[in-house]
């Protein structure tokens, strides 16, 4: 059998130390509370946070696309004001050239009507002067074009 006053005196100390225990187990099981409830926010805040990020870089990517078709565009815009100055400048040339050639031609005309009216003079020279000396010398000298006829 059993002691009583042993047993009694085991159920005292339980009794004591029982409430101590609770105690010491209360506050580790809110200490893990607390701990679970941090943790718990830190995560809430690192999600919070996360998705802020993601908006930011959808925004950003948004803002490159939308910058990118901005350029192309300009650089479209550009390209075609380009073009459309070339084909000013073009026409412009062109037309400048035509009116140039357009004098050059009448005044290649001219040059060859001063040349034939030359020719023509030169040829009633040597006919005139062939006449009133006669010679064949003198005329084939004029033609290869002595100042005077030889004379002899």
């Amino acid at each position: 059998m059993v002691d009583q006053n042993a047993a009694l005196g085991l159920i005292d100390e339980l009794r004591v130390a029982v409430p101590e225990e609770v105690r010491a187990a209360k506050r580790i099981n809110s200490e893990g509370e607390r701990i679970i409830e941090k943790a718990q926010e830190e995560a809430e805040r690192i999600v919070a946070r996360a998705q802020e990020q993601a908006a930011f870089l959808i925004d950003e990517r948004g803002l490159t696309q939308a910058a990118d078709e901005e350029s192309r565009r300009i650089i479209a815009d550009a390209q075609a004001d380009a073009d459309e100055i070339r084909k000013g400048a073009d026409e412009y040339a062109v037309s400048v050239l035509v009116g140039l050639e357009g004098d050059v031609v009448k005044t290649l005309q001219s040059i060859k009507k001063g040349i034939a009216m030359l020719d023509e003079r030169r040829s009633e020279l040597i006919d005139g002067r062939a006449s009133s000396n006669g010679t064949a010398e003198e005329q084939e000298s004029w033609e290869e074009g002595e100042a005077e006829p030889a004379r002899r």
